[in-house]
């Protein structure tokens, strides 16, 4: 066998190893590259998004999936409000269509346990204590007893701070 056609086999095991490791790792790295036409966002958390600075007027396709208030500047605040995928159009004063993205809103990250009393379902944050926390899904009992805790919590506070 020739030292020329060696170097060819040679080249050929290095090509197709390589082929069939892109091949493999492929899924991995299309689903670790961001869409830039999706706005990721998880539940309860807002992110800040720059769009065009002539952007006058927002329209949000479910705003019980998310939630989105415009800024000075071409700022806009994206609030997760529910699970699932929306979208937003973003307008200038024309009419003239400028941004049509996709939000996707996706459950908690913190350290959460859920505990389920038969279809009764309760959502703790576990960071390092548990803690109650609400979470959409969560049993309607548990939900508005933590709800109401938080609101008597929170006029209270401002009550005080109004006496001072």
């Amino acid at each position: 066998m020739s030292f020329k056609f060696q170097r060819i086999r040679a080249h050929a095991r290095f090509g197709l190893r390589s082929l069939v490791a892109g091949a493999l790792l492929w899924p991995a790295l299309s689903l670790a590259a961001p869409d830039p036409d999706r706005i990721a966002v998880y539940v309860d958390q807002a992110k800040l998004v720059k769009l065009p600075a002539k952007v006058s007027t927002i329209v949000v396709g479910n705003p019980l999936i998310a939630d989105v208030t415009l800024q000075s500047g071409g700022i806009i605040v994206v609030t997760g409000k529910g699970y699932g995928a929306t979208n937003f159009i973003a307008m200038d004063r024309n009419g003239e269509v400028l941004v049509d993205r996709q939000i996707q809103v996706e459950g908690p990250t913190d350290q959460m346990v859920t505990v389920y009393r038969g279809v009764e379902r309760e959502s703790y944050s576990c960071m390092p204590i548990c803690q109650r926390r609400v979470t959409l899904g969560d049993g309607d009992g548990y939900f508005k007893t933590a709800i109401d805790q938080a609101g008597s919590l929170s006029g209270q506070a401002a009550s005080a701070g109004a006496n001072k």
